[in-house]
């Protein structure tokens, strides 16, 4: 496919006003201080965060629908008319959960939302009530200024994503398809953030793929027995086992199309011509040459398995007939096979494994008009950076919206300083944001969303 280029010319003129940026701090703030922890297992109401952002929808002139599948687990979903009644629609969407926080932990509370220094605190910071709070910011600059999209744009807010999603994303995918009519792309988390590379190069990789979910439950079957005894059909010894092969297995090398266009990318930036389709590319000697920016490809290249939990007994002198263990898989496009294969071979005859919780891997394309269009809004606003495509390690809600034919992108940007570790805050302590990343942010976003 040829590669389709943004010019400045396709871009409308900015609507973003200082209200805007001011309200893009003030709903980070506001929805920080509402606390929506995940602690997986249903124990999570994020009701209030969706009724602190359907208000402000409705006050930009949208009708937003708020929707549960489980009472508290509320999503919003609004739909913003475009200006060409012939094109596909566009949906962006934001989860409104968190991850638990240890307040002992923290400098900070961290659910006060504090504004310190120029820069926000608290949970969800980056993960990401900052994104929920630029798209509000955003549309309601639109409202202000009479603008509209070109496309039909419809914004989601979700519950659940930082568990299985089954009352957030995956509710609306399966039982509310008509919202999302027309949606063909979408755009949402981790991507388009600023990764100081070295050399005073500031890169936004744009995440133009995701490895799939596999969380397993491995299960050891034994003959119960006294402690004291021999025990040969111990369920406890045979997981251990199988845990201890998964833990060290070395999983092969296997490039995606979006994690190759990521290292060619990053090679031409350092002044290198690397080919990794080539037989006899060297993955490990590029890699070391891109200095911080190997980060980007490291967790991609290949399939993982970790384990993460381990449950067997009732009392020390009692051998149980049963073991379990569970494991966090994630599988690379097209890398699906392969990795149940291979679990197949590691646990062996005496363990069964099955999953916990599947979502399929994703990639999109990069070489068309809407990555062209991400690039050059990014590129607009700093045009010392450079966009860069990615795949991401885990996932996200693009998972199950893809059910319905939309491809994803990850595009929440923000323009950071050097020495902010970004990848550090996320689910991580003292989450915070630059002030002037969200400024950043709201700038991007306006000019992306009408753009596309």
């Amino acid at each position: 496919m040829a590669d389709m280029r943004a010019t400045d010319s396709d871009a409308p003129a900015p609507a973003v006003d200082r209200v805007a940026l001011d309200e893009a701090v003030e709903f980070t703030s506001g929805l920080i201080r509402i606390d929506t922890s995940n602690r997986g297992g249903g124990h999570c109401r994020e009701r209030p965060a969706a009724e602190y952002v359907a208000e402000r929808l409705a006050d930009a002139g949208t009708e937003p629908v708020l929707l549960e599948r489980t009472p508290g687990r509320t999503n919003v979903v609004a739909r913003i008319p475009g200006t060409d009644p012939t094109a596909d629609a566009l949906l962006v969407h934001g989860h409104l959960d968190v991850v638990p926080a240890e307040a002992a932990d923290w400098s900070v509370d961290p659910f006060s939302g504090e504004v310190r220094d120029g820069v926000v605190w608290g949970r969800g910071a980056v993960d990401m009530k900052n994104m929920d709070a630029m798209v509000l910011a955003v549309v309601r600059a639109w409202a202000r200024a009479g603008v509209r999209p070109r496309r039909d744009i419809v914004i989601a807010y979700t519950a659940d994503e930082e568990d299985s999603a089954v009352d957030g994303s995956g509710f609306l995918a399966d039982h509310h398809p008509e919202l999302f009519e027309g949606c063909t792309e979408g755009l949402s988390e981790s991507g388009a953030f600023t990764v100081h590379a070295g050399r005073g190069r500031a890169l936004y990789p744009i995440a133009a793929g995701e490895r799939g979910t596999a969380w397993l439950k491995l299960t050891a079957h034994g003959t119960t027995g006294h402690g004291s005894k021999p025990n040969r059909a111990n369920a406890v010894t045979r997981l251990a086992a199988a845990v201890a092969r998964i833990g060290a297995h070395e999983w092969p090398v296997r490039l995606t199309g979006t994690v190759s266009a990521c290292i060619a990318e990053l090679a031409a930036l350092q002044g290198l011509s690397v080919d990794p389709e080539a037989r006899d590319f060297d993955l490990d000697s590029v890699l070391g040459k891109l200095g911080p920016a190997a980060a980007l490809v490291e967790a991609t290249v290949r399939n993982s398995a970790n384990p993460t939990m381990l449950e067997a007994g009732y009392k020390l002198n009692v051998i149980p007939g049963q073991a379990t263990a569970y494991v966090d898989g994630r599988m690379l496009p097209g890398g699906e096979a392969e990795f149940a294969a291979t679990l197949d071979a590691l646990t062996g005859p005496d363990v069964e494994w099955e999953y916990h919780h599947r979502e399929v891997p994703l990639e999109a394309p990069v070489d068309g008009r809407t990555f062209a269009v991400l690039r050059e809004s990014v590129e607009r606003f700093d045009p010392d950076g450079r966009v860069v495509p990615f795949c991401m390690a885990g996932g996200t809600d693009a998972k199950q919206f893809s059910r319905l034919g939309i491809t994803g992108y990850g595009f929440s940007p923000l323009k950071l300083p050097p020495g902010f570790d970004y990848w550090s805050l996320f689910h991580g302590v003292d989450e915070r944001v630059p002030v002037e990343a969200l400024h950043f942010g709201v700038r991007v976003l306006d000019r992306a969303l009408r753009t596309l």
